[in-house]
C-alpha cells in the first residue's frame, strides 16, 4: 500500500489544491517530502503574510487553497490574518504539522496539545485525527468542509503519521465529490417574487458574496428592473456593483441609526449575499423605519440566524438573481446608461497630494479591467469620489478591518490571475503589517504595482480618536518609514514620487516585474 503521504498528495491534485502558500517548521517537512512537480510552493516569511496571500489567491481564483503552517507558533501567528479570510468566506484549508504521537501528552517541544481548539474560535471546521490512516479522510474532509462553508478549516497532523502506510479504505477518498445546489423551492420562491413585485419603492443591498460568485453582471440588470437604488453592505471586502452607475448610492454607514435613515420611504429592502449587517461604530436607533420589510437571501446559514431583524431565506444568491430575473422579464443585458463622471481631484496645500489626486491617477493611467486590493482606511472616502470600477473582481480589501491583508492579498491576486493587472494601494501604517509579501513578490517576479500611501500617522485611529473623544492619543504617529529603501531591500524595485504628473507618468509604464511607488499624501478622514 502507498504511504499516508502519497494518497494525500494524490487527493490535494485531484482536488485542484497544488499551488502551496506557507511558511514551514520542523513538524511540516514531512509532508513536504516527495512533493509532486505539478505542485508550487509559495513561501512565505511570516505566517501573517503566508495566509494574506493565500486569502487573495483563493478569492481571485475562486477555488479553495492549501496553506502550509508550523504547530502552536505558526499558527497563533496568523491567527490575525485569518479574521479577514473569516469574515470574507474565502475556502482556506489550513493543514499544520504536529509533533509525533508519543510526544503530545507529555507537552514535548513543537507539541500542539488540543491543537483544533487552538483554531475553533475562528475557522470553520478543526480537527486532528484520531490515528493515521484516517489522515487522507481528514484531509478531504478539510477540503470539502472549506468549499461547503466558503470558510477556512484546520487540520493539524502528527508528522510520523505521514510516512504510515495506507490502509485499504484510503484510496476511497481519492474520487469522492461533494457538491452544494441550493435553489429555493416552488413556495419559498414564488412568495419572494410576489413581494418583491408587490414593492413599490423597493431598494437593494449587495455583499460582497456577489462579486465573489460573479454575479456582478446580473446584479446590474435586476437593479435596473426593479428601479431602485442599490447600495453596498457595510464593511464591503468586495465591490458588487459598478460604483459610478447612477443607481449606486455608495456604501452603507456601518452604523444602526444610519443604515435605518437611509432606508426611510422604502417599503422593501431586498439584500443579496451579506450579512444583516457587519455594524462597526456604535449609533444606536431602530434597525428599520416604519414601513420598511427587509428580506435577506444568502447562501450563509449562520449569518441568516444571528440577524437582529427581517425575513432571510438560506438559499444560492444567483439562483434567487435568475429566479427574478426570468420571473420579473428583466432584460437579457445591461441597459447601457451612462454613468456618472468623476469630479474634479481635491488638491492639497504643501508639498504632499491629496489621496483624490492619487486616485484619480490610478483610474486615468491604469487599464480599466485592474484589480485593485485596497489597504487604506483613512482614504475611503476620497477613494469611491475618483475610482470607476465596472468589472467583476475589481476590489479587494480586508474583510475584518484586520491590517496586514493589503500587500499580501495583492500578491495572492496577482499570482491567481497573471493576465489581469492588479495594484495594491497601501497606506504606511498598514504596510508594516504585510511588509514580507514583498520578497514573495519579487522571488516569483509578480507583475505587481503597489502604491504606497505615506501621510506618517495612522490616519483612521486620528479619525476615531475625534469620534471617541480622544483626540489626544499617543502611538498614533510614524514617522521616518521609507518604504523604497525597504522594498529596494526584499529586491523590489521602488521610486519616491512627488507630483501628480510625475505620478501619471510612472503609472503609465508597464514592467513585468514588481514594483513600489512611494507617494506622500495628505491627511484626509475615511469619510
Amino acid at each position: 500500500m502507498p504511504s499516508v503521504r502519497r494518497v494525500s498528495h494524490d487527493l490535494l491534485e485531484r482536488q485542484g489544491l497544488t499551488t502551496v502558500f506557507g511558511n514551514p517548521g520542523s513538524n511540516e517537512l514531512p509532508f513536504l517530502a516527495d512533493l509532486p512537480d505539478a505542485f508550487r510552493y509559495v513561501l512565505g516569511l511570516h505566517e501573517g503574510a503566508v495566509v494574506g496571500m493565500a486569502d487573495g489567491y483563493a478569492q481571485a481564483s475562486g477555488r479553495p487553497v492549501l496553506v502550509n503552517l508550523h504547530a502552536a507558533s505558526g499558527s497563533g501567528n496568523a491567527m490575525g490574518a485569518l479574521t479577514n479570510a473569516v469574515a470574507s468566506r474565502t475556502p482556506l484549508v489550513v493543514l499544520a504539522g504536529q509533533q509525533v504521537r508519543p510526544a503530545i501528552g507529555p507537552e514535548a517541544n513543537l507539541a500542539s496539545v488540543d491543537a483544533q481548539t487552538l483554531m475553533k474560535p475562528l475557522v470553520g471546521w478543526a480537527a486532528e485525527p484520531a490515528c493515521a490512516e484516517d489522515v487522507p479522510r481528514a484531509l478531504a474532509q478539510a477540503v470539502f468542509e472549506a468549499r461547503l462553508q466558503r470558510r477556512p478549516t484546520y487540520l493539524s497532523v502528527p508528522y510520523d503519521d505521514w510516512s504510515a502506510e495506507a490502509d485499504d479504505n484510503a484510496l476511497a477518498v481519492l474520487d469522492r465529490r461533494v457538491e452544494r445546489a441550493s435553489v429555493p423551492g416552488g413556495e419559498q420562491g414564488s412568495r419572494l417574487v410576489e413581494r418583491v413585485a408587490a414593492a413599490r419603492r423597493p431598494a437593494l443591498v449587495l455583499g460582497g458574496d456577489i462579486d465573489s460568485a460573479d454575479l456582478f453582471d446580473d446584479a446590474v440588470r435586476l437593479a435596473e428592473r426593479l428601479g431602485g437604488p442599490v447600495w453596498a453592505a457595510p464593511s464591503l471586502f468586495r465591490l458588487p456593483f459598478p460604483n459610478r452607475h447612477p443607481q449606486f448610492r455608495g456604501v452603507l454607514p456601518a452604523g444602526i441609526a444610519p443604515v435605518s435613515e437611509a432606508f426611510e420611504g422604502h417599503d422593501l429592502v431586498l439584500v443579496l449575499g451579506a450579512p444583516v449587517f457587519r455594524y462597526h461604530e456604535y449609533l444606536p436607533g431602530r434597525y428599520l423605519p416604519d414601513g420598511t420589510r427587509l428580506i435577506q437571501v444568502t447562501e450563509d446559514a449562520s449569518a441568516a440566524a444571528r440577524a437582529p431583524m427581517g425575513e432571510a431565506l438560506v438559499a444560492d444568491p444567483g439562483a434567487v438573481i435568475g429566479l427574478l430575473l426570468k420571473s420579473l422579464d428583466a432584460p437579457g443585458e445591461p441597459s447601457g446608461r451612462p454613468y456618472r463622471p468623476a469630479p474634479e481631484p481635491l488638491t492639497a496645500d504643501g508639498p504632499a497630494l491629496h489621496p483624490e489626486q492619487v486616485f484619480a491617477a490610478l483610474r486615468d493611467e491604469l487599464p480599466g479591467d485592474t484589480a485593485y486590493v485596497v489597504e487604506s482606511t483613512s482614504t475611503n472616502s476620497a477613494w469611491w469620489r475618483q475610482m470607476d470600477l465596472r468589472r467583476h473582481g475589481s476590489y479587494y480589501f480586508p474583510a475584518a478591518g484586520g491590517l496586514g491583508f493589503g500587500l499580501p492579498g495583492a500578491v495572492g491576486v496577482a499570482m491567481a490571475q497573471p493576465g489581469r493587472p492588479v495594484a495594491g494601494v497601501i497606506g504606511d501604517g498598514s504596510a508594516n503589517y504585510g511588509i514580507t509579501a514583498l520578497w514573495t513578490a519579487a522571488q516569483h517576479r509578480v507583475p505587481l504595482t503597489i502604491v504606497l500611501l505615506r501621510n506618517g500617522t495612522y490616519g483612521a485611529l486620528r479619525w476615531f480618536g475625534g469620534l471617541l473623544g480622544v483626540p489626544d492619543a499617543p502611538g498614533l504617529d510614524i514617522p521616518g518609514l521609507d518604504f523604497t529603501r525597504v522594498a529596494e531591500g526584499y529586491g523590489v524595485r521602488a521610486q519616491h514620487v512627488g507630483g501628480a504628473e510625475e505620478l501619471r507618468a510612472v503609472l503609465a509604464e508597464r514592467p513585468d516585474h514588481p514594483r513600489l511607488i512611494q507617494v506622500d499624501t495628505a491627511l484626509t478622514a475615511p469619510s
